[in-house]
C-alpha cells in the first residue's frame, strides 16, 4: 500500500498530511516554528485539505507531495 506525505506552507505555518492504513485514517498536522500546535485526524487525505481550507485557508490545489512509501 502506497502512503502519501503532503506539504504545504501557509501565512507562516506549515501543514503536513499523513496518510495512515485505511482502518487508521490520515493525519493533518499544523506546525508553527517547527512546533505542532494541532492536529487532526480524520478518514481521509481530501477531508484533511477540508478542514485546512476551512480552518486555516490553505488551498485546496497547493498541496506538495513529498514522499510515498
Amino acid at each position: 500500500m502506497e502512503l502519501k506525505k503532503l506539504e504545504i506552507v501557509h501565512d507562516g505555518r506549515k501543514f503536513s498530511i499523513e496518510e495512515d492504513y485505511s482502518e487508521v485514517g490520515s493525519y493533518l498536522y499544523v506546525f508553527e516554528n517547527d512546533r505542532c500546535v494541532r492536529d487532526f485526524l480524520q478518514d481521509d487525505v481530501e477531508t484533511c485539505k477540508l478542514i485546512a481550507f476551512e480552518e486555516y485557508g490553505v488551498p485546496l490545489d497547493k498541496w506538495i507531495v513529498k514522499k510515498e512509501t
